[in-house]
This record gives C-alpha cells, sequence and structure tokens, in this order.
C-alpha cells in the first residue's frame, strides 16, 4: 500500500522539473531544457490598422476645421472673451447651479415621497413625475411665460374666502424667473427618479441592521442609506448637470441673456454666425471638460468604501502607460 509520501501528482513534477534552472558552469543536462523561454505577446495587427485608421481620419477632420477660412478663426479670437460673452456665460453657470441645486432637493423630497408607505404621497410624487417627464421642455417654459393668462393674480388667503395679499403675475414672473421656475420643475422630476433608483441600490440589510441598532428612520435614511446610495447617484447625476448645462440654452427664446443668446445678440449685429456661434461652442466645450473631471474625482471619492484600490487618477494612468512602454522598448 502506497503511502502519501510515495504518490506525486503529475503537475507537481512537471513544475518543479521545469522551474529547475541549470548551475552555472554545470554540464548541460539533455533531459533538461534549461530556463524558460520568454512570454511574447500576441501581436495584434487589427488593432494597430483600426488605430493608424483612426488617427488619419481624425487628422483630416482637424486639417479641415483648422484650415478652413470659414471658421474665421481671428474673429473667434477677438470675441471670445468680450464683456458680452462673459455676461452671458455668467449667467449660464449661476442659471445651471441654481436649477441643479433646486432641482436635486425637490427631487430629493419627492423621491422620499414615492417610497414611502403612504398611497397618497406616493400617488401624487408619481404624478408629478409623469407629468414633467411627459411633457418637453418648451413647452414647460413657454408655459410659465404666458401663465398671467390663466393667472392674472396670485393671492394668500383662506380658501374661498377674502386674500390677505395679491399680486400681478406680470410684475412676478419675470424671463430669468420662469427660466428657474420652468428649469427646476423639469429637473426634479428626473433627479426624483435618479435619487430612487440610488436608494433602491442599498441592500435592504443595511436599514434593517440600522433599525437594530435603534436609528430612526430619517436618521437611517441620511447617514446610512444616502451615503452608501451617492455611488449610484454620482454618475447619473454629473450626467444631468452637464446636460442642465447645455439645455440652459433653450431660454433664449424667453430673451434671457445666456451664452446662446448673448452671442445671438452680437451676431444679428454683425452677420457673423458662424464665428460667433464657435466662440459659444468652444465655451461650452471647456465648462463641460472641468464639469467632467470634476465628476471623475465625486466618483472616485465615493468608491473609497467600495474597492480596495482606487481608480487611478488620469496622471496616474499616464504614468503607468509611459512606463509600460519604456519598458517594452526595452
Amino acid at each position: 500500500m502506497a503511502t502519501p509520501s510515495d504518490v506525486t501528482a503529475p503537475d507537481a513534477v512537471s513544475v518543479s522539473v521545469s522551474a529547475r534552472k541549470r548551475p552555472e558552469g554545470a554540464a548541460p543536462d539533455p533531459g533538461d531544457s534549461g530556463d524558460l523561454p520568454p512570454i511574447v505577446p500576441r501581436r495584434h495587427l487589427g488593432r494597430w490598422f483600426a488605430a493608424a485608421v483612426a488617427l488619419l481620419v481624425f487628422a483630416m477632420v482637424v486639417n479641415s476645421v483648422v484650415r478652413n477660412p470659414a471658421f474665421q478663426w481671428a474673429v473667434v479670437g477677438s470675441y471670445f472673451t468680450t464683456s458680452a460673452v462673459l455676461g452671458g456665460l455668467l449667467l449660464t453657470l449661476w442659471l445651471t447651479a441654481v436649477v441643479m441645486v433646486l432641482g436635486f432637493l425637490l427631487g430629493t423630497l419627492v423621491a422620499v415621497m414615492r417610497l414611502s408607505a403612504n398611497p397618497v404621497l406616493a400617488t401624487l410624487s408619481w404624478g408629478y413625475v409623469w407629468i414633467f417627464r411627459s411633457t418637453p421642455l418648451l413647452v414647460q417654459l413657454l408655459f410659465w411665460f404666458n401663465i398671467g393668462a390663466l393667472y392674472p393674480t396670485l393671492g394668500i388667503g383662506v380658501p374661498f374666502g377674502p386674500e390677505f395679499i395679491t399680486v400681478k403675475t406680470v410684475n412676478l414672473f419675470g424671463p430669468a424667473l420662469t427660466a428657474v421656475i420652468g428649469l427646476t420643475l423639469h429637473e426634479a422630476a428626473y433627479a426624483a427618479e435618479v435619487v430612487r433608483g440610488g436608494i433602491l441600490s442599498v441592500d435592504s440589510g443595511q436599514t434593517q441592521a440600522a433599525q437594530a441598532l435603534g436609528l430612526g428612520r430619517w436618521r437611517t435614511l441620511r447617514r446610512i442609506v444616502v451615503p452608501q446610495a451617492m455611488r449610484s447617484i454620482v454618475p447619473t447625476a454629473g450626467n444631468m448637470l452637464i446636460g442642465t448645462l447645455k439645455g440652459t440654452s433653450i431660454v433664449s427664446v424667453l430673451a434671457v441673456h445666456d451664452l446662446l443668446y448673448s452671442v445671438q445678440l452680437v451676431y444679428n449685429q454683425t452677420y457673423q454666425v458662424i464665428p460667433l456661434l464657435m466662440v459659444a461652442t468652444l465655451w461650452y466645450i471647456a465648462v463641460t471638460t472641468v464639469l467632467s473631471a470634476g465628476q471623475f474625482y465625486v466618483e472616485r471619492h465615493y468608491a473609497r468604501g467600495a474597492a480596495r484600490t482606487l481608480p487611478p487618477t488620469p496622471v496616474q494612468r499616464l504614468r503607468a502607460q509611459l512606463a509600460a512602454l519604456r519598458a517594452r522598448l526595452r
């Protein structure tokens, strides 16, 4: 009967034989293959060909844009930092910030109402999301801009009784306030679904554990559920922020002096349509790039509790690629 020490797995024998190295100065063993040959990565010729074609197309597009005289890059540079354009840019940034803050505050409230066990609150919140997601944003803005046709005056008082405070809607709803109200109500409907999806992504065991520790419902939501839900909320919220930044250009139909309306006022006088549109485009690209970089670092911050190693930053990724390239060239 064979003992365990007499039985040796074939895989272990092959590994020990192949891993054995010949001592220096010793005669070669006919049965020993020596050191293992280096592993050479497979050549992906199709990948290199596709990269070359993509770079060629990219170079052709850049050449057509840079060398096309119709873009009038000198005019673009002269109007890029004018006071009219910068004023419109500041209003666009202010409108984006206000709409995102108010929209997510209202959207969070609507999301909590939808998750409530109260059927009245759940039904009303569902109806709110349904109406404002079903109506185009331009229609909503035009509706709020003409709200005076439905309600010439707004008042606060006793229902079916006397009113204590009355104000005319013509004096109350200007173009800027109309834009803020319309964009906020529209944004809150989408933010409610984003927040609700993030809350539902948290495992129910977290809530049960918090209840076992004696934490209240609101404290559990604020300290346990929401911080974990941020990993699901932040990517979509970042996309909504960028979409809101670009979507504010629609308020130009209300004569709000945002970035697009500001350049429209200029090219209506100078008839230089393409250069002024390029000014607006470059500013939108610049601001969107900054917001995208900020979104990456916010996502990286909230990934600390879910990953042992954080995703590399663009600088770290570039350093790793350069190190791999140097190692391959050696």
